[in-house]
């Protein structure tokens, strides 16, 4: 179990672990106690295993909470290669902190080295480490792009985020077909317009 990481932009720390295991046995008493609550009954034959499988359900979904996305950004290489690199549609689902309902989209994440690059697939296994627990989009585009910017030290980091939210689409105002697209620009990306626009070009010059 990795060490908890420095505090991301907000204040909050940016990859924290968990100490303690998932405690599904208290997931599976407070499902039986939503389903007798709404008025249901949890001992019918269609509910009856619920409670549990709702409890491995929260383990899956919310692993990150015991991942270290450090741990992903620690096999580097040396590089000379100084221009954009860009992950594009990396497909991600999380739950939305507020109503523990999904939000599901693709993220664009890309940064240009200084002497160092990671492997492709690590930049995928951190976004998934910081997507499965409790999040809103807008603090999990920033931890994304904070953790590659302090561990690999980069001239820039963009990374832009879209997603549909079922909290908006299947309660409240209903709206479906509506996304949130959530942006981070440090660096490069942030300080030379140039450079925002090339990536801004390659992210969406290939999509529909």
């Amino acid at each position: 179990m990795g060490a908890p990481l420095a505090a991301s932009r907000n204040g909050k720390p940016a990859g924290a672990v968990a100490a303690r295991p998932v405690d599904q046995k208290s997931i599976e008493k407070a499902v039986r106690q939503i389903l007798l609550a709404v008025g249901e009954d949890p001992e019918r034959e269609g509910l009856k295993n619920t409670p549990a499988r709702v409890a491995r359900m929260y383990a899956e979904v919310f692993q990150g909470l015991r991942a270290d996305p450090s741990s992903h950004t620690r096999v580097r290489f040396t590089e000379k290669y100084d221009e954009i690199v860009l992950v594009k549609d990396i497909p991600f689902y999380s739950i939305c902190e507020h109503h523990l309902l999904p939000f599901v989209g693709q993220v664009h994440v890309a940064y240009i080295p200084a002497g160092q690059v990671i492997g492709i697939s690590k930049i995928a296994r951190v976004v998934d480490s910081f997507a499965h627990r409790p999040q809103v989009q807008e603090r999990l585009t920033n931890q994304i792009a904070d953790l590659l910017n302090r561990e690999l030290s980069p001239r820039g980091v963009a990374v832009v985020m879209e997603a549909t939210h079922t909290c908006m689409t299947i309660r409240g105002v209903k709206k479906s077909g509506g996304k949130v697209t959530t942006s981070a620009m440090l660096g490069g990306f942030r300080s030379n317009p140039a450079s925002r626009s090339e990536v801004m070009t390659l992210i969406h010059g290939g999509m529909k």
